[in-house]
């Protein structure tokens, strides 16, 4: 059983005993990191080491920065994925541009995310900005990479492949998932932003829990983390009114460098202390938890497939 996951010690975690160091040789596994060009999506590219890496993410710009950072690191170059998880069409050309490269799909880190942005901000079929990018997203994502994902466990040693959703300590701060505020209108404009970012973090939750269920006996291992609470770009949002005095409560904490962040998910998704992790919950520094509880809800986690199945069946077909 892991330790208790709404412990204070998770922002002030130990020493961490797994590092950078600890990863062990990708050589001939493949990767997509989604928002790869920062902060903690970058650091884990950086650090996967001698995998082929596909970095996911909508600015071409930004990610050749990181591209050509990776590079001078490293000597490797990692390849960039154009994406942006906020358009469900966008979603269906990337995956169809990286399925024309590659038949096989090893370690998949659903990375990127938005934080607490205006509640004007939706994505482009008018659901909720956060939910929209990180759950709905990254669920479209992973399935229509999933035959790419099943290819990559048949063909491991270790005949398997792993999937990792980034989530945050706020999974633990949502009450349940307000289903009139998944999509634009008035019920969503009633509901401040940072509840709807905490709402999205139990969905990365649930998600990566069902998507454990539904493929763990194909050799899928599925697992979801809180990375800590990392200095990213993350909090770009911070001046949105209502915002800022959570955020300074949070600086007056312990911000990490963003190097830290990169540390529970590549243990997630590398170490062979987790093949066996299917369903489980990671938080600071690479320990083993227990989510809100609401994650563990069979019934949510089902009702929250069925919606996402519902919304890209309307869109995309």
């Amino acid at each position: 059983m892991g330790q208790t996951a709404s412990s204070f010690s998770q922002f002030f975690p130990a020493k961490p005993t797994f590092t950078a160091a600890d990863v062990p040789d990708l050589t001939g596994k493949i990767a997509i990191v989604t928002g790869g060009n920062a902060g903690i999506g970058k650091e884990t590219v950086l650090l996967t080491r001698n995998a082929k890496v596909y970095l996911a993410a909508r600015s071409k710009t930004k990610a050749e920065v990181a591209i050509q950072d990776l590079h001078a690191g490293t000597g490797k170059t990692a390849l960039f994925l154009e994406l942006d998880l906020s358009d469900l069409a966008s979603i269906k050309r990337s995956t169809q541009e990286f399925l024309s490269k590659e038949t096989e799909l090893h370690l998949l880190f659903n990375n990127a995310g938005v934080m607490w942005p205006p509640i004007d901000q939706v994505t482009a079929n008018g659901y909720d900005l956060q939910f929209g990018t990180n759950v709905l997203g990254h669920f479209y994502f992973t399935e229509l990479l999933m035959p790419a994902l099943l290819a990559g466990a048949t063909s491991s040693s270790d005949k398997k492949a792993r999937v990792v959703t980034t989530s945050s300590f706020g999974n633990y701060l949502a009450k349940g998932i307000n289903w009139d505020s998944l999509k634009d209108g008035p019920a969503r404009r009633k509901v401040d932003t940072q509840a709807l970012y905490n709402q999205s973090k139990l969905g990365n939750v649930l998600i990566a829990r069902e998507v454990a269920k539904r493929y763990g006996d194909k050799g899928i291992v599925s697992t979801s983390v809180n990375p800590g609470n990392i200095r990213t770009e993350l909090t770009r949002y911070v001046k949105t009114p209502g915002v800022l005095p959570y955020f300074i409560l949070v600086q007056n904490m312990i911000l990490y460098p963003v190097h830290y962040g990169a540390i529970t998910q590549l243990y997630a998704g590398t170490s062979p202390q987790t093949l066996d992790s299917n369903g489980k919950f990671f938080v600071p520094w690479a320990r083993e938890a227990q989510p809100n509880a609401k994650a563990l809800d069979s019934d949510l986690g089902q009702r929250l497939w069925s919606w996402c199945e519902e919304q890209v069946k309307v869109h995309v077909g």
